[in-house]
C-alpha cells in the first residue's frame, strides 16, 4: 500500500495505453535496482540508448536486462545500434545477440541511414518472426533532414509500420526535444501537425517522445493520463507519474484518468 493512498487517484488504463518508455543512458546494475525499487511499477519499456549497450561488458548488460525483466519492464537496445547492424549487413547476428542477452523488444529506425519501404517492411516482418516486440521510429536525427518530412509523410510511415506488424511506433524527438519532429525550436508542440496525426492514425499505437516537462504536460492534458510517452529520463519517472495522476500543480484537477 502506498503512503497517503486515500488521497491518491487511480489510473484506469486501456489496453496498450499509458506506456512509459525510459531512456537508460548507461546506468549501472545497482543504480538500476535502486531506481526500479522506487519507480519500477511506472516503467514499461527501458531503452538502452543509442549504442550504449555495445560499449559495456556483455555480462553486465545481460545482468541489467535480467533486472529489468524481474521488474516487469521490457528492455531493448536503441535504434542507432540497429542501424549500425543493418548498415553492416549483420542484422541476423544482431537479433541473435539480442536474444542471447535477453532483450524483449527491438527498435527499427532509419534516423541516420536510409531504408526503402520495401526493406523496412521486410525488416519488420523479420524482427516480428523472431519473437520480439517490434518498435519502429518515425523521424530523422538531423534536424535539416527531418524538416524535409511532411506531416503526411510521418502519418503514412506510422500507418505503414502498423500495417506491417509493428506493435508500437515512436515519434522522434531525440533527447533534447527541440527543433525535431512535432516540436518547434522552443520545444513546443506543432499543434496543427499533431491534429493531422491524431485524425489519420491509431494514436494508441504511438509513443510520443517527450523528454521535456512542458511536452509531457501537453500530451497528458491533450490525451489523458494514459498517453504513451517516451525518452523519459530515469530520475523523472516518479515525477511523470505524479503528473499523470494530477498530483502535481501542472495537472491538478485537469487530467482525465480514464
Amino acid at each position: 500500500m502506498n503512503a497517503f493512498n486515500f488521497l491518491t487517484p487511480q489510473r484506469n488504463p486501456k489496453t496498450g495505453t499509458g506506456i512509459t518508455m525510459m531512456l537508460d543512458k548507461g546506468m549501472g546494475p545497482v543504480t538500476a535496482i535502486d531506481l526500479l525499487e522506487i519507480s519500477g511499477e511506472y516503467v514499461d519499456l527501458a531503452k538502452f540508448g543509442w549504442g550504449t549497450s555495445a560499449i559495456h561488458n556483455r555480462k553486465m548488460i545481460q545482468e541489467k536486462v535480467e533486472i529489468y525483466h524481474s521488474y516487469d519492464v521490457i528492455p531493448y537496445p536503441g535504434g542507432t545500434l540497429f542501424e549500425v547492424a543493418y548498415s553492416q549487413n549483420k542484422l541476423e547476428d544482431y537479433l541473435n545477440e539480442a536474444d542471447k542477452l535477453g532483450f524483449g523488444a527491438i527498435e527499427i529506425s532509419d534516423g541516420t541511414i536510409e531504408i526503402s519501404k520495401e526493406e523496412r517492411e521486410k525488416v519488420v516482418s523479420l524482427v516480428k518472426d523472431n519473437g520480439y516486440v517490434v518498435i519502429t521510429e518515425v523521424g530523422k536525427k538531423d534536424p535539416d533532414k527531418d524538416s524535409l518530412l511532411t506531416i503526411n509523410d510521418r502519418m503514412e510511415m506510422v500507418n505503414q509500420d502498423i500495417n506491417w506488424g509493428a506493435d508500437l511506433v515512436l515519434m522522434e524527438a531525440r533527447e533534447g526535444g527541440k527543433g525535431i519532429g512535432l516540436f518547434d525550436e522552443q520545444g513546443d508542440v506543432k499543434e496543427d501537425e499533431l491534429e493531422v496525426i491524431i485524425k489519420g492514425t491509431q494514436v494508441e499505437k504511438i509513443i510520443w517522445e517527450a523528454p521535456l516537462k512542458n511536452q509531457q504536460k501537453y500530451f497528458i492534458l491533450k490525451f489523458g493520463a494514459n498517453v504513451n510517452l517516451g525518452n523519459i529520463p530515469p530520475d523523472e519517472i516518479t515525477a511523470l507519474e505524479t503528473m499523470r495522476l494530477g498530483l502535481r500543480g501542472d495537472t491538478l484537477g485537469k487530467v482525465n484518468l480514464g
